[in-house]
């Protein structure tokens, strides 16, 4: 008969708790750092957040007609950041419409702190649409062309830009 010993090493303890270490350290800093980061808002002026008074584009009656060529009144908006730029889209129509970038660059057309421009479904008779622009195109005019998806004649466009005083 014959007995063998073996020897046991501590080596392989050692490496399991520095890799269970390593991996709490990890996860750590990915919910405490990392997320919050990712998911945080772009910090903007309180006087852009809250401007001065608002702007209304009107969805007038009769704008589902191809015939009728006024439909977003006004058609061309100037924006200044801090001054007009909460806008908001009434529908007085009897008809749903929608306001949808024509533009599909996302880079262009989204906001830091808004998020995407563009109503998410359509603005039923009686409601509007709201969005804050809070960004312009550094030092140069930001144009945005819209358009409502159902009835693609009806057209409209934004200038926004910095308040220049």
């Amino acid at each position: 008969m014959s007995t063998t010993t073996t020897k046991s090493s501590h080596v392989y303890g050692i490496g399991v708790l520095i890799i269970v270490v390593a991996s709490m350290a990890c996860i750590g800093y990915y919910q405490y750092f990392w997320l919050p980061e990712s998911f945080s808002k772009a910090q903007v002026d309180e006087h852009i957040l809250n401007p001065t008074k608002q702007t209304i584009i009107e969805i007038i009656e009769g704008s589902s007609s191809p015939d009728q060529q006024d439909n977003y009144v006004p058609k061309l908006v100037n924006i200044q950041l801090s001054l007009d730029n909460d806008v908001v889209w009434k529908n007085v129509d009897s008809t749903p419409h929608t306001v949808t970038p024509d533009s599909h660059d996302k880079s262009f057309i989204e906001d830091g702190y808004s998020g995407a421009f563009g109503s998410t479904g359509v603005i039923m008779p009686g409601e509007e649409y709201q969005f804050l622009f809070t960004e312009g195109a550094g030092n140069s005019e930001k144009v945005i062309d819209y358009h409502c998806d159902p009835h693609p004649w009806m057209k409209g466009s934004l200038v926004i830009s910095k308040l220049r005083f």
